[in-house]
């Protein structure tokens, strides 16, 4: 069956244009069953927290009926503790019907959680991007495709969260930068995952003092080039070197992945380079681009996160999904 899946997806890249769609999704803490000394106190393993079994069983089998329902050809995946969660992921992905036949995991640093990448195209290689050898930073997760003779990089992220200031996440954008520069501004790149910024940062955390440590600087807006078409969301204006964020594809209504006291917030992206807004060789779908707003993604109008105790020692109660939304969007190869 993956045979002649795979055989099917390159017979239509041979044949006429494809649809291409690819997703990013936080995934909230997904961790395995083995104690190494680096888990968060509730995901210790067989204690008081009711982190065991039945509760991992129950969160893999939930995240895995998002990821079937969003059944994307790559999916970009944050908040994996390991290889071996990120294999028993794809196992209950394939019980359940759908088959990931490639995968990578950025675990060259022991962080406590990773991003990881699900394909059903085989990559050309996969790179680990180190942003410095502070464990506050994950690295990020590079992945070479080849569609029909044209090449196709996708930098999975997860930068600092809105705990540390923005300096932070302007360090891990001027990484991010370096290496679009070292593969070259001219070719299709997509930056996506978990950036813990607003799509317009640059106007939000000029109410927050503690994080504003830049001078108005922000990695996602300013260093990734992404305000410079703003005011207009005008894909004309991108100039080279710079990135085009989807949400401005979106229903201003419309544009959240995440829910914090009630508030909509954008703290995931999915960005693309110039040459993807062309109409040669592979290009985004226009207006393809949004979160995945299921029903049973909700409960009381909130986003449905995987749910412990409010206690002193919170104890998983085996309900919910995470506290993220996943992104999806499309794309055309010739």
């Amino acid at each position: 069956m993956k045979i002649f899946t795979l055989l099917l997806f390159f017979l239509s890249l041979v044949h006429g244009e494809i649809n291409l769609k690819i997703a990013t999704y936080n995934v909230e803490n997904l961790f395995d069953l083995k104690k190494d000394g680096h888990e968060y106190k509730e995901y210790v393993p067989n204690t008081s927290s009711n982190w065991n079994q039945k509760t991992y069983k129950i969160k893999l089998q939930n995240i895995a009926k998002v990821i079937k329902d969003v059944n994307a050809d790559i999916i970009a995946l944050q908040e994996i503790e390991s290889l071996q969660a990120l294999k028993d992921l794809r196992f209950i992905l394939k019980q359940n019907g759908l088959y990931y036949q490639y995968h990578k995991i950025a675990d060259l640093k022991n962080t406590t959680i990773k991003v990881a990448l699900l394909s059903k195209i085989p990559f050309i290689y996969t790179h680990e991007i180190s942003v410095t050898s502070s464990y506050k930073y994950r690295n990020i997760l590079e992945a070479k495709f080849r569609l029909n003779n044209f090449d196709l990089f996708i930098l999975v992220n997860h930068w600092k969260s809105k705990s540390g200031p923005e300096s932070q996440r302007v360090f891990s954008a001027k990484k991010v930068m370096k290496r679009v520069e070292e593969l070259g501004k001219d070719k299709n790149i997509i930056l996506l995952g978990d950036f813990n910024s607003d799509y317009e940062e640059y106007k939000v955390f000029k109410r927050k003092r503690k994080h504003n440590d830049t001078d108005g600087v922000t990695g996602i807006n300013h260093i990734l080039g992404s305000i410079n078409y703003q005011k207009s969301a005008d894909k004309t204006q991108v100039a080279s070197g710079e990135f085009y964020n989807l949400w401005y594809d979106e229903d201003p209504l419309q544009r959240y992945s995440y829910t914090y006291k009630g508030k909509k917030e954008t703290l995931d992206s999915i960005l693309v380079s110039k040459s993807l807004l062309n109409s040669d060789g592979i290009r985004y779908k226009n207006n393809s681009m949004h979160s995945f707003k299921t029903d049973y993604l909700f409960k009381k109008q909130q986003v449905y996160r995987w749910e412990l105790t409010r206690s002193n020692r919170p104890r998983h109660k085996g309900k919910g999904y995470s506290d993220h939304l996943p992104l999806i969007a499309e794309f055309l190869v010739h």
